[in-house]
């Protein structure tokens, strides 16, 4: 499932979720303000990134290894969270 990058247009809170591509992401998990989730591109993502001398091993490399990181701040950010049991 890809994965998205939203803002809070109230309180600026920015939220990184999994979901289909048809999926809508409407309340804010931080102000519960409806309606204000924008949906924000990274840019590294974004088309005019690419330079079209380089090869896509080496692009895909790149993207890979941003991603690793993405992930691994992920991570440390839920390990400090605590949960609530269910």
């Amino acid at each position: 499932m890809p994965r998205y990058k939203f803002q809070c247009s109230v309180c600026e809170h920015v939220q990184i979720v999994f979901m289909r591509m048809s999926d809508v992401l409407e309340e804010c998990e931080n102000c519960n303000a409806s309606g204000t989730m924008q949906k924000q591109f990274d840019r590294f993502f974004s088309p005019s990134s690419i330079v079209k001398d380089k090869k896509v091993g080496s692009i895909t490399k790149e993207y890979i290894e941003k991603n690793r990181e993405i992930l691994k701040q992920q991570k440390e950010e839920n390990r400090s969270k605590e949960y609530e049991p269910s």
